[in-house]
């Protein structure tokens, strides 16, 4: 894995829109259906909005009906990372981009096979770059 890229809050800020910042950043949730991507079907990569790592693919993209992109496996093994997330009094898995740290969303148990997980990702997070 490469290195980790660190940044203070000021200079994430001239890198990203408000929005951006709030959900990348401060772990803030877009509100379902509101996103850039939660029904696109564009094909191409999804990647970090702060620091370019791949993320997903339109290939495991998949409609959940939840409002937010969702996708049953992450592009490249070890670029999300996990941990535990006990806000909203409930216990949830939070997905994170294993470079920058910056907040993705959360992944579940509820998804299609093969992996039968959905990691519900944030637009505002993530960037595509669509293949031609």
């Amino acid at each position: 894995m490469s290195e980790k890229v660190t940044k203070t809050d000021a200079e994430w800020r001239a890198q990203l829109d408000p929005i951006q910042f709030e959900v990348a950043r401060k772990k803030a949730t877009e509100r379902p259906f509101t996103g850039k991507y939660w029904d696109t079907k564009t094909p191409g990569t999804y990647v970090c909005v702060c620091c370019g790592q791949e993320l997903f693919k339109s290939e495991a993209k998949f409609d959940s009906g939840c409002g937010w992109p969702s996708f049953y496996a992450e592009a490249k093994e070890g670029n999300v990372e996990t941990e535990v997330d006990g806000t909203l009094g409930m216990t949830r898995t939070e997905i994170l981009c294993s470079k920058c740290d910056a907040h993705l969303g959360h992944v579940f148990d509820d998804g299609p096979q093969p992996t039968g997980l959905r990691y519900c990702v944030n637009s505002a997070s993530v960037d595509l770059k669509a293949r031609k």
